[in-house]
This record gives structure tokens, C-alpha cells and sequence, in this order.
């Protein structure tokens, strides 16, 4: 294996996500091929993918499409590191190729109604549940409306590595400050491979 894995995998999930419009349906489609790349990863990753940063975790770019269609990045989480609450905008599929990675999930009250959920203000956030990711592992999200998490690897863990593919070139999230009850939008760095 080598890049011509790295390059499948990119081609398929452009034809999947372009089949499945629905990102419910297109996350279904494309976290299997997530599974088969996470077994081929050693394969393509160069050491510009697995940089780390000891002040945060470190987002390093992997695949942007020319169109801003996709993305795969490589996230390397030195022990402690974590996101802030944020959100996507957009599907994603996430495997994890070392360590164990934690996400833990935000529940927005109101947020089937449009108004409450285009709103950047008044944004009451409940603590859901926490998902474990080991190595081999694969989860997906969609956006509707709102996927609202913090993901990081806890202290007392070693580093994590986990490869991210969303549906869109992701250089900006929703911030969210839970206290507070709002959010804005910020852009997003990355290392370029």
C-alpha cells in the first residue's frame, strides 16, 4: 500500500458524497472506507501528518479538495489537549489510529425551532453523554442541526491520533461558550502537509 490507498480512499468518498446527499446517508456510506483507511494509514502518513504541538492539539492537513468539497486532516492530541465546545457544519467521519480519543456531547435546548437555532445569543447547552474511541474505531456526526461536542484525550492517557474527513474544507467551527450562552464563528489553523 501507499498513496494509491490515500488516493482511493479521497476518490471514493468524493463519488459517496456526492451520491448521498442526505449527510446522514453519506456518513453511512463513508465510515467503512474510514475503517479500511485506518488499517492502511501507516501506509501514506508521512511525518508532516503526525506533528504535534505541546500547546494544543495539532490539526495537520492531509487532503483539502481543490472545490472545498472535503477534507481529511491527521490530529495529533498530546495528553490533556482538548477542543473547546465547538460545532462543524458539517458531516464528518472520524477514525482513530492510536490512543483512545474522548468526545464528549452537548445537547442545544430549542433546537428545532429555526429561529433558536440560527440565533448566536440565548444558547442554552445541557452536557449529553461521552464516547471512548480506541484504536480501529470509526464514529460519524451530522449536522442536524447542530453537532455540539468537545473531543481531547485525557491526562492521564498517552497521545492520540485520529484522521478527520468532513464535508467541506473545515478552516472555521462555531465556537460555543457554555456560561455564557452564545457562540461565534472563528477560523481554524492547520499545518499544511
Amino acid at each position: 500500500m501507499s498513496s494509491a490507498t490515500l488516493d482511493k480512499f479521497i476518490a471514493d468518498a468524493g463519488s459517496l458524497a456526492r451520491a448521498h446527499t442526505e449527510p446522514a446517508d453519506c456518513v453511512a456510506a463513508i465510515a467503512p472506507l474510514m475503517h479500511e483507511l485506518l488499517a492502511h494509514a501507516d501506509s501514506f502518513l508521512a511525518p508532516q501528518h503526525l506533528r504535534a504541538d505541546p500547546d494544543h492539539y495539532a490539526r495537520n492537513a492531509i487532503y483539502v479538495a481543490p472545490d472545498h468539497s472535503l477534507s481529511l486532516y491527521a490530529i495529533v492530541w498530546t495528553p490533556g489537549q482538548w477542543t473547546p465546545v465547538h460545532d462543524h457544519g458539517s458531516w464528518g467521519v472520524v477514525g482513530v489510529l492510536r490512543g483512545m480519543l474522548e468526545e464528549r456531547s452537548y445537547l442545544r435546548a430549542g433546537s428545532h425551532d429555526a429561529a433558536v437555532r440560527d440565533s448566536d445569543a440565548g444558547i442554552e447547552l445541557q452536557r449529553g453523554g461521552v464516547i471512548l474511541i480506541g484504536p480501529g474505531s470509526v464514529t460519524s456526526f451530522v449536522p442536524n442541526p447542530d453537532h455540539i461536542h468537545l473531543t481531547g484525550v485525557d491526562a492521564a492517557r498517552p497521545q492520540a491520533v485520529s484522521l478527520h474527513l468532513y464535508g467541506r474544507h473545515m478552516n472555521s467551527f462555531h465556537l460555543y461558550d457554555v456560561a455564557a450562552g452564545t457562540r461565534r464563528k472563528v477560523s481554524l489553523e492547520h499545518n499544511e502537509s
